[in-house]
């Protein structure tokens, strides 16, 4: 027996070492307070962590009561969506006014659009306690093309931001790819990437959905520029926007259900770029550079076709703990809370541990004082936005659509589309793919025109009718495969011009 004490004693010594060592914020974080608040989000640990701590500690300094935080993290919001519609429809069925869940914190507003529409938010206080908040110096109601704000404010936008491109220096330059200057998003689709680019399936994740919707508004936009807003000029535009994500799918190496694995994975080299949101990008160069050293790993806004867009915050309606909700968004939207986004770690006013990386909303709080503490100084997002404005009459009806249409143009029939993308690489001798027959077979999008999207495929899915939606991408997604194996063929024989 004492021969296996010191083993004994080291397994104990393993099991209890977490316990001892975790601080005691995070003890009383876990135990039963005076007040309760439940957080639904996506958010990851260093946000819940940081805003639960900083407005735990508000709450006790202005009530005297401590408060324990339940956070509910389901997933990404496509996850937080069908918990949502489960438990108000469970919930509506027996007439119960909510569904235990206070707050709805993070994600993107077409989200929170949703919830709207379904009367699932109550309208917030911090609009009448604080209508010096949103003034156009402070909270602007819009910004490039973006709603920082509901209309009947049932929700408002936490902090900022914008999806955009990680690459890998050393693993671009190995592919002869550049290193030195921002991208666009047409370099991602690039047929030296092939095989290297990390993407997120967009029916899993609404930013990426929104990222690629910003992809195709680029194209109409850049062809309405040319021949004015014509019904032409949109179906144009609209092609060459599918037309590039076919290109940018046909790299991919993956089409992964989580954001946060692209710029791991790119980090690591196991790809060469990808999309990718603002502050996953920024904390990984964060954390890849090591004594004054570069990291390999670099985010970048690309060069047009990026629009700037919040993570909203509301209250559902049936909240038990319906004014500390309240307060909450008053914290979060008040200067302290929005310094917690982005100052550094154990400086005045920043967070704990780690900065979340995030951009503040309010426009106040990007001073010369503030910025010399911040994290990232100098993403000033209202200064350096790019002049692009996003059109929400162009697509936004169709934001749902276009996820599915993705899905059944470049996952669905993935094989057959790198199949054909590599044979056109391999057998084209340099020519322009999209002027040789296989790459004429290749790019047809003309059975999913932008007036078949507007109103065949739009009105169907607002019927919310899931069997004949899939029976419609079904068909659409076999006839992109006939023509991927078409081009395939094509390109082997030549694909002449």
């Amino acid at each position: 027996m004492r021969r296996f004490l010191p083993i004994l004693l080291l397994l104990i010594a393993v099991i209890a070492a977490p316990i001892v060592l975790r601080k005691k914020s995070e003890l009383a974080e876990v135990g039963k307070g005076d007040d309760r608040l439940v957080i639904i989000t996506p958010h990851n640990e260093t946000i819940r962590s940081e805003f639960g701590e900083a407005f735990a500690k508000y709450w006790k300094e202005k009530t005297g009561r401590s408060l324990n935080i339940d956070w509910r993290v389901p997933g990404g919001t496509s996850d937080i969506a069908r918990v949502l519609d489960s438990s108000f429809k469970a919930a509506d069925e027996i007439k119960k006014p909510g569904v235990g869940i206070d707050l709805f914190f993070g994600g993107g507003e077409p989200d929170f659009a949703g919830q709207v529409a379904k009367g699932r938010f109550i309208e917030l206080n911090v609009f009448k306690e604080h209508p010096e908040w949103f003034a156009e110096s402070v909270i602007p109601a819009h910004f490039t093309g973006e709603t920082f704000y509901e209309e009947h404010h049932k929700w408002v936008g936490s902090c900022l931001s914008q999806m955009g491109i990680c690459y890998n220096k050393d693993a671009v330059k190995r592919l002869g790819m550049p290193t030195m200057r921002s991208w666009k998003w047409d370099d991602l689709g690039d047929p030296a990437l092939a095989g290297y680019v990390a993407l997120t399936d967009p029916t899993k994740s609404s930013s990426v959905g929104r990222a690629f919707e910003m992809m195709i508004q680029e194209k109409m936009q850049q062809a309405i520029r040319e021949k004015g807003d014509t019904p032409e000029a949109r179906e144009e535009g609209w092609k060459r926007g599918l037309n590039l994500l076919q290109s940018m799918a046909a790299n991919a190496r993956y089409f992964t259900d989580s954001s946060s694995k692209v710029p791991h994975d790119v980090a690591q080299g196991d790809a060469a770029a990808g999309t990718c949101i603002d502050f996953y990008g920024r904390s990984f160069e964060e954390r890849l550079s090591k004594h004054g050293h570069p990291s390999r790993l670099v985010w970048t806004a690309p060069l047009g076709g990026a629009s700037i867009s919040v993570d909203p915050i509301a209250i559902f309606r049936g909240a038990l703990n319906e004014a500390i909700a309240q307060e909450f968004v008053n914290f979060v939207l008040s200067k302290e809370g929005q310094l917690l986004w982005n100052v550094k770690a154990g400086l005045p006013g920043g967070p704990r541990e780690t900065s979340p990386r995030r951009l503040p909303l309010r426009r106040d709080v990007y001073s010369t004082e503030n910025l010399s503490r911040f994290a990232d100084p100098d993403a000033l997002p209202y200064e350096r936005s790019g002049g692009f404005e996003y059109k929400r009459e162009l697509t936004g009806p169709a934001f749902k659509a276009l996820a599915q249409i993705f899905r059944a143009m470049a996952i669905d029939p993935h094989h057959e589309l790198t199949g054909a993308w590599l044979a056109m690489r391999d057998n084209m001798g340099g020519q322009s793919l999209q002027e040789t027959e296989a790459g004429r077979v290749f790019y047809d999008v003309s059975h999913i025109s932008y007036e078949r999207l507007m109103k065949e495929i739009v009105p169907l899915m607002n019927k919310k009718d899931p069997l004949a939606t899939m029976r419609a991408m079904s068909t659409i997604s076999a006839q992109f495969r006939a023509n991927y194996e078409k081009a395939a063929k094509l390109a082997e024989k030549g694909g002449a011009p």
